[in-house]
């Protein structure tokens, strides 16, 4: 935004002059959302429990999946995707889904990683399973990221074969993508480090470059145990799928590895040989001196995340604490103002703002899909801030029929704009998403880039308590049904069946929102984009 762009309020100022502040006290005077996102956070860390953790450590002598990262990936700085899913499924706890996937740089290079994580149920792929690795495919090929897989599965859970196999986008889906993502230039690893059996074997034979690990990784349709069922032949894994076997006579594997670092290392090589141009290091950290920090702090944004959705903060609040010097250019500022829209910058990338300021009128619904379409026309990118405000629409009488037509017209077009917008959108619910309101604001429906919640965050068709906008005054229904969309509503129910790329602590929101942007704009580096050909067939 220009340098001239106007600084946005003090919270102290919009506090006071806010009519809901006994309502909006934040998080910091309940942290029970913050407390249930630290126990989550532990229980997934512990992955399948102490005793697995021994097996695979001990036992099976393989690194757990995150020492696994650290030594594929340049630092630290990693964005997992959707750590809290497959807590609180009908069939039980999965922690992580059984899989970690995220974005990371491997030499300088952003690249999705899917790694299983064989201490929850020996690698064992579930419904959620797939659906997780599905989804880091889509973050892959819409934003045209390297994908490195890291196999060590034991296949699907048989017992739930209808809810993995036989559908468009269960396990069969992982396979297209590869095919599609070949053929789209967009470049595949893949590291065998543990168990590689059934459905699973498919991943790294459909890669375009593969490592394997000797006395480790195993690859094969059907394990030992089968083969002696079918022949009465006993054979070792080693024999029957090993690296050896695999590199030197059935040729599946690329590279040979004898212990696991060796494999990650000669993965970072691999890395290294694809064709993207990235810009010369000391431009980097210019770009980064060059931005500003925010005049108040983003520690703040805990406090002023929203514990009531009967009201809608001032959302120049959490804006003033995501932009570079919380500056913010307006578009329309005194036009529909229950929707906020401008430009600003966030670690030096512009980008354009819709942010939820109350109920989306038709006012608000007119103006953002004007500015959606300003800014798909500027190839700017765009990030909303999502925080439905509940409220009925009567029509007791012709003129309220006649608003809230108006209203719908106005939200279609609104729903168009962004449905069509090309460039990329980055979504972070900060309070309710309800309803045809989070539709218009890029909700998972419309299929944006990245999608994240914070801890406060309640996903729903309507609001908790307010049901009785749905049914009749005096049904009986409307208690039970409050009921169970003040359960189902939760941002952790939500998390737990992938509706989402992960629950954020508010005051990390600046964080992640620069490295979603920096993810989106590498692939502009790629050089290689041009000739379209097949997807990469092995020998």
């Amino acid at each position: 935004a220009a340098s001239s762009a106007q600084r946005l309020p003090s919270a102290a100022a919009a506090l006071r002059a806010h009519p809901a502040t006994s309502v909006l006290k934040g998080l910091l005077d309940c942290p029970v959302f913050t407390i249930m996102y630290a126990e989550l956070s532990e229980k997934v860390r512990k992955g399948g429990g102490e005793s697995s953790i021994i097996r695979h450590t001990q036992k099976n002598r393989k690194l757990l999946v995150r020492d696994r990262l650290r030594l594929l990936l340049d630092d630290e700085d990693f964005l997992e995707l959707s750590p809290f899913a497959g807590l609180g499924l009908p069939y039980g706890d999965i922690a992580s889904a059984g899989c970690l996937t995220g974005v990371g740089r491997i030499n300088g290079l952003w690249c999705v990683v899917i790694a299983n994580d064989a201490t929850v149920k020996g690698g064992t792929a579930y419904p959620i399973t797939v659906k997780k690795q599905l989804r880091a495919q889509e973050v892959a090929i819409q934003n045209r990221l390297p994908c490195v897989y890291l196999v060590d599965s034991g296949g699907a859970f048989l017992p739930l074969q209808s809810e993995i196999f036989p559908d468009k986008n269960q396990g069969g889906r992982t396979f297209y993508n590869e095919a599609v993502m070949s053929a789209m230039k967009i470049p595949q690893v893949s590291v065998v480090c543990g168990s590689c059996t059934a459905g699973g074997a498919y991943i790294p034979t459909m890669a375009e470059e593969t490592v394997m690990v000797h006395r480790i990784g195993t690859l094969f349709l059907g394990g030992p145990p089968l083969v002696k069922a079918a022949t009465g032949e006993e054979v070792t894994p080693e024999d029957l799928g090993g690296a050896t076997l695999h590199a030197k006579v059935s040729g599946c594997v690329d590279h040979f590895a004898s212990e696991e670092k060796d494999a990650y290392d000669c993965t970072r090589n691999i890395i290294s040989t694809l064709n993207f141009q990235l810009p010369e290091e000391e431009e980097e950290p210019a770009r980064r001196r060059a931005e500003e920090e925010p005049l108040y702090s983003s520690e703040e944004l805990l406090g002023l995340a929203p514990r009531s959705y009967n009201y809608s903060l001032d959302v120049k609040m959490i804006i003033s604490r995501l932009t570079d010097g919380s500056r913010f250019q307006e578009f329309k500022a005194s036009y529909g103002t229950t929707l906020v829209t401008g430009f600003a910058k966030i670690y030096g990338h512009l980008v354009g703002i819709v942010a939820s300021n109350g109920q989306l009128l038709h006012e608000a619904a007119l103006k953002g899909s004007h500015f959606v379409q300003l800014c798909d026309q500027r190839d700017v990118p765009l990030i909303f801030l999502q925080n439905t405000a509940p409220a009925a629409a009567p029509t007791l009488t012709t003129t309220q029929a006649e608003t809230n037509s108006n209203c719908l017209k106005a939200q279609g077009s609104m729903m168009s704009a962004v449905a069509c917008a090309s460039v990329p959108k980055i979504t972070v619910v900060i309070g309710g998403c309800h309803g045809a309101d989070s539709y218009a604001m890029c909700g998972r429906a419309f299929d944006p880039n990245f999608l994240f919640m914070w801890p406060n965050a309640r996903v729903s068709i309507t609001a908790p308590d307010h049901a009785s906008s749905l049914l009749p005054y005096d049904s009986k229904q409307v208690g039970d049904v409050n009921r169970m969309l003040t359960e189902e509503s939760s941002a952790f129910f939500s998390s737990g069946r992938l509706w989402d790329d992960g629950i954020i602590l508010p005051q990390h929101t600046r964080k992640v929102l620069a490295d979603c942007l920096d993810i989106i704009t590498q692939q502009q580096y790629q050089m290689s984009t041009e000739k379209a050909h097949s997807s990469l067939l092995r020998i």
